[in-house]
């Protein structure tokens, strides 16, 4: 990413901030099941799930991806579950808003709903083949090690590995799961995925608030990424990520609007920077183009993008309004009604 001084003031424009995280059915379950834990949240949204079909998908998701747009994102990877058909529908509403889209096409092989499984992964990538026939960019994505017994992480380490394509996963949100996993198979999460096959530079471990130094250590040597999802974790109460632990590693990170209860890439890179403060005890723990930078070039090279669309900055709004810092006073001081909605 270029340096901040080196970026024009009049007619800011930016790299368009990509949200390498997103599950858009779930932007229907704004208010539902608040006051109750992560484990009844899910039991609601796995209810919103079951009901989805692919007309559904194609009329609802336009819409988020067009709130997408207008807050500044201007790609997505959409980490999907529910169903091929769905799948495709997601690619058509994705070009339809005009969002640079890649499907991150999960594989379930135990757990969750029938609507979510694959008998097999062969049946599972004979789907994403279909999705890459049909012209969409796709990544693979191993729901979780709750939801994939090891054989499948180790086959689709292979696929991913040999076909160059992205894998996401989650790991190390709850620490049900990681008790889980220990008592599965001896060791935590990101352990597993290493053992499998499924770190490497192209691998991004969605949420990892759990994760140890140990875990921590396995991603810095494979040169993996983590996506944060800030407004989501503070949401289910899944905890805060190591920051710090991370960018002493040198971890690669980026952000995700996951369960899109917000949709604003500031309100995501904000909540980072505040948690690595609260954290460090101190305030130069970012800088502000670190922070840009995880937003938009760290998100696409998550995705695998090369090209992504740039978004406009509404520098004559209020919140920039005589502002000495354009840049820290976008970040810490505006929302994503900022970007202008002719850039897109």
């Amino acid at each position: 990413m270029e340096k901040i001084e080196d970026w024009p003031v009049d007619g800011l424009t930016l790299p368009g901030f990509v949200n390498a995280h997103s599950h858009a059915f779930q932007r229907a379950m704004r208010g539902r099941a608040e006051g109750e834990d992560f484990w009844a949240w899910r039991e609601a949204m796995l209810d919103v799930a079951r009901g989805q079909t692919p007309g559904r998908v194609r009329k609802e998701y336009v819409d988020v991806y067009r709130e997408m747009l207008a807050a500044g994102y201007t790609a997505v990877g959409e980490f999907h579950y529910i169903g091929l058909e769905e799948a495709l529908a997601a690619g058509e509403a994705a070009q339809e808003a005009g969002i640079e889209l890649v499907l991150l096409y999960v594989a379930y092989g135990r757990g969750g709903t029938e609507k979510f499984r694959q008998e097999s992964v062969a049946e599972y990538l004979r789907g994403l083949e279909r999705l890459r026939d049909a012209g969409l960019r796709v990544g693979v994505a191993p729901h979780s090690v709750r939801a994939c017994p090891a054989d499948w992480l180790e086959e689709l380490g292979r696929y991913a590995a040999a076909e160059k394509l992205p894998l996401h996963v989650h790991a190390d949100e709850q620490p049900r799961e990681i008790e889980e996993c220990l008592a599965e198979h001896g060791v935590r999460p990101i352990e597993l995925l290493d053992r499998c096959g499924c770190l490497s530079e192209r691998a991004t471990i969605v949420h990892g608030t759990h994760a140890d130094g140990a875990e921590l250590d396995l991603l810095a040597a494979a040169g993996a990424r983590v996506c944060a999802c800030p407004t989501t974790e503070a949401n289910l109460g899944d905890g805060f990520l190591p920051v710090e632990r991370l960018l002493h590693r040198g971890i690669g990170l980026c952000i995700g609007s996951d369960s899109n209860v917000r949709i604003d890439p500031l309100e995501e890179l904000r909540e980072l920077d505040g948690i690595a403060r609260r954290q460090a005890g101190r305030r130069d723990v970012l800088t502000t183009d670190t922070l840009l930078c995880f937003g938009a070039d760290e998100g696409a090279g998550s995705l695998g993008l090369e090209q992504w669309p740039d978004v406009e900055v509404d520098t004559g709004c209020v919140a920039l309004r005589g502002a000495d810092d354009l840049f820290g006073a976008l970040v810490w001081g505006c929302s994503a009604d900022v970007f202008s909605p002719t850039a897109h």
